[in-house]
């Protein structure tokens, strides 16, 4: 096996299988602390709850535990691996949520006959949760899972594969286009990918005001005539004159890549407007590699999905603390506004100085906003109070708090 196989593996099983445990946050020393964990005392709040169905938030953990859900079709780069192999995945996730907000999670994997169970399973289950975390969902079923999950819960529903993509796109878009002299509302962008995270990642951007935007997929340029289209992305289609990848990459001046390893050949960044800036986020491998890159290009500014290259776009900055704001804003809903709040948020720390904190972790002497750091690194101090803060404070700006 190789090393990072060797040690992931080891990691994952010892010194006891998994990510994740269980612990009380009162004590049960004692039959006083009994009597009041279960029976007779327990009675007490079940009262107040039948009551008032908001009285779960003051006498349980529901306000502070996420689901973290699956059915397993669209497990990291892997594809469809089951809802049981995917558990690995959800109990990470749980973990991050956990380490950087504070946040307890259930990592449920669902084996469902259908789309339409899955959503009832979900439904069914809800009432124990503050929030809904999908995760490794495979489009285009997932966006009609979201859809319906959003309309019939009164808890925050997020597909972070779609708007935690987004949100980090998002940030990372502002700071390069800013360090090419380039403004969003001016730019060309082309994404390479239209499933969950492309689309998402193009309506998000068009919020924040991009106006130029071509999205191409498998089989071609997304077009106003095109018969294929369906509703999750017919209305990114483009109705300028493009008929291949090629076309569109002509004077493009950002590419975003959300498909498959070496999907972007080298000659087409040629084509591309002066600084371009290149989003080659495949993972585990990139459309494109940095090396390669800049081999053709020199002014170019690049992302990638991965941690061994700088510019990493990395879910983790956004999820954690996107709930943590809308549970602690006790949000019905994470909206647009809430996403875009968090972008800006994110964009705006990578261009204040990087506390020591950060150095240390990352066994850096310098860091600081420029063509290799765009967006924050995930152990950044700050992330919690800052992010989390304009969340919530967007949530309670549109609840008229």
């Amino acid at each position: 096996m190789s090393d990072l196989k060797t040690r992931a593996l080891q990691y994952h099983q010892f010194p006891k299988p998994g990510k994740l445990s269980v612990e009380s946050s009162k004590p049960c020393a004692t039959q006083a602390d009994l009597s009041l964990a279960y029976t007779p005392g327990v009675a007490e709040p079940v009262r107040e709850i039948n009551r008032d169905p908001e009285n779960a938030y003051k006498y349980t953990n529901k306000g502070n535990l996420v689901a973290v859900i699956t059915d397993g079709t669209a497990v990291l780069g892997l594809g469809n691996m089951g809802a049981l192999a995917s558990k690995p995945v959800m109990e990470g996730k749980a973990v991050l949520f956990k380490r950087f907000a504070d946040i307890d999670v259930f990592d449920i994997e669902v084996t469902a006959p259908s789309v339409e169970a899955f959503i009832e399973t979900v439904v069914n289950i809800a009432p124990t949760f503050g929030g809904i975390n999908l995760e490794d969902i495979a489009a285009p079923h997932c966006f009609r899972i979201e859809k319906e999950l959003r309309e019939r819960l009164d808890i925050p529903v997020f597909h972070d594969d779609q708007h935690g993509t987004a949100v980090i796109v998002g940030a990372a878009l502002i700071n390069a286009l800013t360090l090419q002299g380039k403004k969003l509302a001016d730019a060309r962008i082309v994404f390479l990918g239209a499933g969950a995270a492309g689309c998402a990642c193009a309506r998000l951007l068009k919020v924040m005001g991009a106006q130029h935007l071509v999205m191409v997929d498998k089989s071609g340029v997304l077009k106003k005539d095109r018969a294929d289209l369906h509703d999750m992305n017919r209305d990114l289609a483009t109705a300028r004159d493009v008929n291949s990848l090629a076309e569109a990459m002509e004077d493009a001046d950002v590419f975003i890549g959300v498909s498959a390893a070496n999907a972007l050949a080298p000659e087409l960044l040629k084509v591309m407007a002066p600084k371009p800036v290149v989003f080659a986020l495949a993972n585990p491998d990139p459309e494109i590699l940095p090396a390669l890159a800049h081999a053709v290009r020199d002014d170019i500014l690049m992302a990638t999905g991965r941690s061994d290259f700088p510019n990493q776009v990395n879910n983790a900055l956004c999820f954690p603390y996107l709930f943590r704001g809308a549970l602690d804003a006790r949000a019905k809903q994470i909206t647009t506004a809430m996403q875009v709040a968090a972008a800006e948020a994110l964009a705006e720390i990578a261009r204040e100085p990087v506390p020591q904190e950060v150095l240390d972790a990352y066994q850096l002497t310098e860091l600081s906003f420029g063509k290799e750091y765009i967006i924050p690194k995930p152990f950044d101090p700050r992330l919690m109070e800052r992010v989390s803060g304009r969340v919530a404070d967007a949530a309670r700006a549109e609840q008229g708090q």
